[in-house]
This record gives structure tokens, sequence and C-alpha cells, in this order.
């Protein structure tokens, strides 16, 4: 075949396994069948709104099954979908929406007071999507979304324009500065990268035919069943729930929009879940504390795997998680919007991996600056960079476009920002973020290598580390920590305990305690905030 695209994957699948489930939240099971439809009917409207090929088309939605409905209607019309962050305000919801050229945009009726105040702002938008959610009625400048997909149309349905593996998905990732940049990726090389139909944890080849992954499937037995705890607005969610769905999987969504850990065991247990997908310790660490207070609640037999991607997910986390679950294996990936695949790491029973310490990925390299690759064991840190299938570039913007996307040793990288060390044995240790680097006495710190540390003391449930504003040091380190418990610990407590793990120089010399680090669903921190936050604090002290 001439390029992978996701809709000639998903109509082969639901023509393959039309009555099993493809889509379920809470009380509803929307069927391959159902979904093929519904995703024809909205491809159609898009069509007769006068979209052409590759408009862009927006989800404006919290986790539901109109989210990949409304993706998959965009392939299938040879547009390109795109998230949305559904904590943005009003400034950078214009932003997103205009700086993607969206011509079409699928929200949920709570949003409804906030498009009314943008949609002025953006001409371009030729129709407005109303996924009606019991909040506010659709209003009469929207299509109610129900309408357009529950009338039937004939399918499969095709822009005039065709549909190719170059057809584009846009991710808008925030970084950790600036506004959201658009990830371009073709559906060929996201397609390859995810897997091309296989799941290399669970020992499911790659396909190398529509034809064979679909032979793969037997009518007769049920799909693999994944449940998204994290936002499908953001990489982790959405890209997990597309390879579930390449091998003919249903994709289970919480029906609450605040995570609930009692919500998410019984949606488990419920729906026979075999995949669970969060993101680190700010859910990781909840669903361990409910699990060690209720062991006997709630049968979990059916798990066999738990994914992580983009943050920490601690050591003891997982030993813990690993004896109520003891037949999963929890994969932690290293990866991000631009670069899928850097590393990985995968824990049993018995065998936890180290925190931050990662199996390089087959297309993965650490460079130093001047573009030397990093030898095992030197000692020497870099930047990570991956090679292989990678992004086409961030959307209308050349100069970021060029600072992530480079070329080494004659080849294209894509260079996100990460830092590490690659130890004896290859496996990576990643130490953070250079844009969030503290720059100490002329020693740089990264601030996820002292959170870390810091995570590992009893007392502390969640931290972060930020660098504050000093005369003599250029920065100095503050632990802003979210205490586990009644009794928080001291600065001195929680200095001597990094010392144990770290070099001196990277223990805190300040301490800020806040009610929650508030991580973002993806999450990620807001270090600027955090930042600011600390240096209020301790000018008040």
């Amino acid at each position: 075949m001439v390029g992978w695209n996701f809709a000639d994957v998903y109509e082969a699948v639901a023509a393959r396994v039309p009555d099993r489930p493809c889509q379920v939240q809470g009380a509803r099971t929307v069927s391959w069948a159902q979904f093929d439809a519904r995703a024809d009917a909205l491809a159609a409207d898009l069509i007769d709104a006068g979209l052409t090929h590759q408009s862009k088309v927006v989800a404006y939605l919290f986790n539901c099954p109109e989210y990949l409905e409304t993706y998959v209607a965009a392939f299938k019309g040879g547009f390109a979908p795109v998230n949305t962050n559904y904590r943005y305000g009003h400034d950078e919801i214009v932003y997103l929406f205009d700086n993607s050229d969206a011509e079409a945009v699928v929200f949920h009726a709570a949003f409804v007071d906030l498009v009314e105040t943008v949609r002025h702002s953006l001409p371009k938008v030729r129709r407005w999507y109303c996924v009606a959610d019991g909040t506010t009625a659709v209003p009469d400048w929207a299509v109610a979304y129900e309408s357009v997909v529950a009338t039937p149309v004939a399918g499969p349905v095709r822009g005039p324009w065709g549909r190719s593996g170059d057809d584009l998905l846009l991710l808008y990732t925030g970084g950790t500065t600036g506004m959201p940049k658009g990830v371009m990726w073709r559906q060929d090389d996201l397609f390859n990268v995810l897997g091309s139909g296989g799941n290399a944890v669970l020992g499911v080849p790659p396909a190398t035919s529509i034809e064979e992954l679909v032979e793969r499937l037997d009518p007769a037995t049920p799909g693999f069943v994944l449940l998204s705890a994290c936002p499908l607005m953001h990489g982790t969610g959405q890209f997990s729930s597309l390879i579930a769905m390449n091998m003919g999987g249903c994709i289970v969504t919480l029906p609450s929009r605040h995570f609930d850990v009692e919500e998410l065991l019984s949606e488990i247990e419920r729906n026979r879940v075999n995949s669970l997908i969060i993101v680190g310790q700010a859910f990781a660490g909840p669903l361990l504390e409910h699990l060690d207070a209720n062991p006997t609640g709630h049968d979990l037999s059916s798990v066999i795997m738990m994914s992580s991607s983009g943050v920490m997910w601690s050591q003891e986390n997982k030993e813990g998680l690993l004896r109520h679950v003891p037949q999963a294996a929890l994969f932690d990936s290293f990866g991000s919007s631009e670069a899928v695949g850097m590393g990985a790491s995968v824990s049993t029973a018995g065998g936890a991996s180290r925190t931050a310490r990662f199996q390089l990925g087959p297309n993965c390299v650490v460079f130093a600056d001047d573009g030397r690759r990093v030898q095992p064991g030197s000692g020497e840190r870099g930047l990570v960079a991956v090679g292989g299938y990678i992004p086409v570039g961030y959307y209308k913007d050349e100069a970021k476009s060029a600072q992530t996307f480079r070329i080494f040793e004659d080849r294209r990288w894509s260079v996100p920002g990460d830092w590490a060390e690659v130890m004896d044995d290859g496996t990576l240790v990643l130490l953070g973020r250079g844009s969030v680097c503290i720059n100490t006495g002329g020693e740089k710190v990264f601030p996820e290598e002292v959170e870390e540390a810091l995570k590992q003391h009893p007392r502390v449930r969640d931290a972060v580390a930020v660098g504050i504003p000093d005369a003599r040091f250029g920065e100095t380190i503050c632990a802003v920590v979210e205490a586990a418990g009644d009794e928080p610990p001291t600065l001195h407590e929680l200095s001597d305990h990094v010392k144990e793990h770290l070099a001196h120089y990277k223990a805190p010399r300040h301490l800020v305690l806040v009610d929650t680090i508030g991580r973002a669903p993806n999450g990620k921190v807001d270090y600027r905030r955090l930042t600011s936050v600390a240096v209020a604090r301790l000018g008040e002290s």
C-alpha cells in the first residue's frame, strides 16, 4: 500500500468486527459498525460545509466517544484533526483556533459561553458542532452534533481529493514556554511509529497490510479493551487509543470529568479492561493509596498492562501497584508530542525498573552540543534525539521547527530538548528539560532529578524543584512540596534526604509547602507559576 491512512484501517476493522464494542462511556456503548457510520455522517457534513483537502477540524471536547469519532471523520474526509486543551482560556482558544486555521469545531455544550465570546474573532470557522452534555441547550449558531451523526449516509465517505498517508494529524502541545505549537504528524509516520497495527509490549507484530491486520481479528472473540484515564486531548491518551483501535479494540472513557479513583476501578472491573493509560504520579499516587486502603475492593485480574508517558513515574509506586496487579506489565514510556518512542522501561512483579532510567529506543541517540554521539559510561550529558518516523515540523512555525528538528550525521532528528546521560549498559538516565534547568553557582541542575529524590521521602506526596534568584549563586533550589499526611517534612529533613541520593549542591535551600502541586491533566507542571508562588511566599517570610 502507498502510505497508511487511519480511515482506511478503521473502515476495514469495522467491516471485519462490526458488532464489537468500539467506544464505551458509562452505560453507553458504540459498536464498530455504529462508530464507522457516525464518522461517515460527520465527514459527509464537513464536505457539504465546504471544507477542502486538509482543512482543519478541531476537537474541543472532554473525553467521550465523540472525540475519536471526530478524528476518524476528519481522516475519512481527508481533513486534519486538531486537539484542544479544554483548560484553555479565551486568549489561548482564539490563538489555537486561529493558528491552526480551524474551519470546523466540535465542542461540548459546557463550552458554549466561552465559544460565544470567541467565535466572532474566528471568521475561518465554517461550522460549529455542539455535543450535548446536559449543561446547556445547543445555541442557534451551532449545529447539533447528534442530529448530524445519527442521520445515515452512504459510506464510505471520501472527499474528491481522496486520502493518503501524507494527510496530517495536528497535535498542539504547550511545551514549557510560549503559546501552543502544532506538531504535524503525517498519518503514515504516526501509524508506523505507533506500531503499524501491532503492540511490542503485548507481543503483537507490525502488520504489512490492511488485509493482514484485519485477518488477525476474530469476530467471535472479544477485542482488546483500553481505558484512558488521562485526556484524549493529549498525546498519551490519544495515541494509546489509536494503537488499541488499530488492533480492533475498544476504548473506555470515564463518565465523570474529574479524576475519581473509585470510579476508575469500578469501570476497569465492569468493562474487563486490559490496558490502563495514566500519566505518572498524578494518577498513580492516588491509585496506589486507594488500593492500599481497599486491597480487596475490586477485581483487577483483567489488567495486563498499565502505561504512562510524559512524566516521571517512581519506582516505589510501580512496586506498590504490582502488589495489587501482579499479572500486569507496567510500561513507562519516554517520549513527547514531537518524538514518540525515545525510550521505555517495563516493570513486572519482582522487577520494577529504576525511575527515570530507560532502554533507548531503536532510533534514539544522545548527542553532545557539538553533534557527537555521547558514549555509554562517559559521564557526558547530551540532548536526546529520535530519528526514523518523526513529525514534519510545527505548523506555520519554521523557526521553532528548525530548533527542534535538526540535522546530525546527515540525518534528520527530532530533538525536543530533553537532557540525558547514557550508562555503561546503554540505558538512558533522563535528567530533564534544559528550558527549566536551574543554574546554581555555575552548576546546572535539572529539576526532575531533584524532584525524584524529594518524592522518595515518605512524607512527600508530590514535589517540584524551582530556581529562586540569588545574588551570590545566581539561583538557589527551592522545593515546592505537597505533603503526605498531617506532619509535613522540614527543609533540613528534605535537604539531608536529597544529599543521600544526589550531589550536595542539588539539595534544596528553601522549602515552600502547598496544598497541591496542581498538575495539568497530562501530569505536567507549570514551572513558571510555581516559581512565582515560591518567590512570593519566601518574600513574605
